[in-house]
């Protein structure tokens, strides 16, 4: 845990924090590689879904369902895939790993944001782990404003 990035959250990390939950934070991810890409990070160091208590679960099931809500509406968002993977932490010699869920928004129409359009190349099939995720600067605030203002109504 003393050496866990998500449990040392710097205050520039939290920058693009959407939602601040009881037991779960989502962060809009640095990667935009899909529109609207984010990240649930439970709030304490655990490292699998079946060490989660049933209040984390039933939060999550929340979350879950309002995050999908939110990209579809604000984002037009055709569908969500979700994913834990936990493999990057098994690089380590030491793993420590801290549950994530990342969930890649999917669209079958063009997004677009700030005057700027983005398309769902592969939409139908699996995500493309390579993909460019740079967007500009001002895009990447516009849908976490977005994101953050449904999110926290």
């Amino acid at each position: 845990m003393e050496h866990c990035g998500w449990c040392n959250l710097s205050e520039e990390d939290k920058r693009f924090q959407v939602y601040e939950g009881t037991f779960w934070s989502v962060f809009l991810s640095d990667e935009q590689d899909y529109i609207g890409r984010c990240i649930l990070v439970l709030k304490r160091h655990c490292g699998s879904l079946p060490e989660l208590t049933d209040a984390e679960w039933q939060e999550l099931r929340m979350l879950i369902c309002r995050l999908e809500t939110c990209l579809k509406t604000v984002l037009g968002a055709t569908l969500c895939n979700w994913s834990c993977l936990m493999n990057s932490f098994y690089k380590e010699s030491e793993p420590d790993p801290h549950l994530h869920i990342h969930v890649r928004p999917r669209y079958d129409q063009p997004v677009t944001v700030n005057g700027n359009t983005y398309t769902d190349r592969a939409f139908g099939h699996h995500y493309a782990v390579k993909e460019s995720g740079a967007i500009p600067a001002d895009d990447r605030e516009a849908v976490f404003t977005r994101l953050k203002e449904w999110l926290n109504r």
